[in-house]
């Protein structure tokens, strides 16, 4: 199973770089850079386009091929494939790629990766074999073998001198010996720090689906322990935890035993330089699971929805009313969290071609609130109140929230024209929040051991949660 090649295109279409194709055909990557720019301006929005698009042949005598494709930043990378190749491997590298790219340069841009092709061009050769095989991807082996962009480095580069040679033959600068020379694939040898940490952020994302009667018809949680290592030598740790059996569907990092894992549910890793993500898990709440206390009192289906679904954390009551001119709507969010405070809470619904002249009130409680009267791009802001905003691009009208308390109540109303015959907005709300020292498993660490080091380091813990809901009206 491998892949054809990478196509890297700026916002306006044009190739960037990309990276040398088994196929021997030049026209081969053009034929899917058309298939591409064909492809947008049909769709609406961007986030229409199939992330799977047919490639017809150039030739009678060649086959098909399809176009995989991911957004990002201001760019979108195409992954061109062909014969019997799962798209998933694709779109698996792609997401690998896009990770070193972020760990060499920090934020994305079309301008970034200009400015540094010829290191691009580099991690496109490490990353990518000749025929099609992903190679090096873990970002401690590729520093030892791609320089990571800086002044020095550009400083040496005109002068002449280079760099990469003294690195790899370990005189001078690097870890220890140059690319490889560690027995362990992740970590580098020979490493030194002055104060030894190491942090563990448990993310956890919760994404789910809600009708119209306020009943969950999907929902699940997927979390990620993100970690950074700043230890010296070879450390080896073993990561206990209190209640793991919270966790189900668990893909580790290649340092984890999983041995070890399967035996008594506790990570033993020796762990690489620097950030990477430990492990990736789903949560599964078991009937008895103490989430239920955000459940309605007398739900027909509290105690299945408590089975299968992880509660929504706030309650939503949307009112809408269409005419063949426009509508009016009013939104009541409250917060079902028991202490902590939802932030940065966005509410967006999409009110078809041709809406304009939005009007809202927005407001806390049944208190009043600030009226906004711009017209398309009109927006309204308190300190207390939240704020709204309509993007006429879009034609989505925004509610903002910064901090929403435990069991507060928050009001959205407003109306809205159509030049349209016939007002034909989406029949649902996204709604995206974060808590900050949360997760909705409970996921709690018990220990850190570190055993083959003579240190004791520092640990440091903490969670955050993050929700995408749809809820439909």
């Amino acid at each position: 199973m491998a892949i054809d090649g990478l196509i890297i295109l700026d916002n306006t279409g044009r190739p960037i770089i990309q990276s040398g194709f088994r196929s021997t055909s030049p026209s081969y990557p053009l034929l899917h850079v058309d298939a591409f720019n064909n492809a947008l301006p049909k769709s609406h929005r961007t986030g229409d386009i199939d992330p799977v698009i047919y490639v017809p042949p150039y030739n009678v005598a060649d086959s098909p091929s399809a176009c995989c494709h991911v957004e990002c930043g201001d760019m979108r990378i195409l992954c061109p494939v062909s014969g019997d190749v799962d798209p998933l491997f694709a779109f698996a590298f792609l997401q690998t790629f896009i990770d070193i790219l972020r760990e060499y340069f920090g934020a994305l841009s079309a301008a970034t990766l200009k400015d540094n092709f010829d290191v691009v061009y580099q991690l496109l050769e490490e990353t990518l074999d000749s025929g099609g095989h992903p190679l090096t991807t873990s970002p401690n082996a590729l520093r030892d073998i791609v320089l990571p962009p800086s002044l020095l480095s550009k400083l040496l580069n005109v002068a002449g001198a280079n760099i990469n040679s003294t690195i790899n033959s370990g005189s001078g600068l690097g870890a220890a010996g140059g690319p490889f020379s560690s027995p362990i694939p992740w970590r580098k040898a020979g490493l030194r720090y002055n104060s030894n940490e190491i942090y563990f952020d448990m993310v956890e994302e919760l994404k789910a689906i809600v009708n119209k009667h306020g009943t969950t018809l999907t929902s699940s949680v997927w979390g990620k322990i993100e970690t950074n290592a700043k230890l010296s030598g070879t450390p080896d740790c073993l990561l206990t935890f209190t209640n793991p059996h919270v966790i189900t569907d668990c893909a580790f990092h290649p340092c984890v035993r999983l041995q070890r894992w399967k035996r008594d549910s506790s990570m033993s890793f020796v762990p690489p330089d620097g950030h990477f993500t430990l492990a990736e898990y789903r949560f599964t709440p078991s009937s008895t699971a103490t989430t239920a206390r955000f459940m309605s009192a007398g739900a027909p289906t509290a105690a299945l929805a408590a089975k299968e679904n992880i509660p929504i954390p706030f309650l939503l009551k949307p009112t809408v009313e269409l005419t063949e001119t426009g509508g009016t709507f009013e939104f009541k969010l409250t917060s079902r969290m028991p202490s902590q405070a939802m932030e940065s809470v966005v509410a967006e619904m999409y009110l078809g071609e041709g809406a304009g002249g939005v009007k809202c009130v927005a407001s806390r409680g049944d208190g009043g609130g600030n009226v906004g009267r711009r017209g398309q791009d009109g927006s309204s802001s308190g300190s207390n109140t939240g704020s709204w905003a309509f993007d006429a691009k879009k034609m989505v009208v925004r509610w903002e929230i910064p901090v929403a308390p435990p069991s507060s109540v928050w009001l959205l109303r407003g109306s809205f024209t159509s030049s349209n015959s016939g007002a034909r907005p989406a029949h649902a709300l996204q709604v995206r929040f974060a808590v900050s020292s949360y997760t909705f498993s409970a996921l709690k660490v018990d220990q850190l051991k570190v055993t083959g080091e003579v240190y004791k380091p520092y640990k440091g813990v903490r969670g955050r949660a993050t929700a995408n809901v749809e809820w439909r009206w």
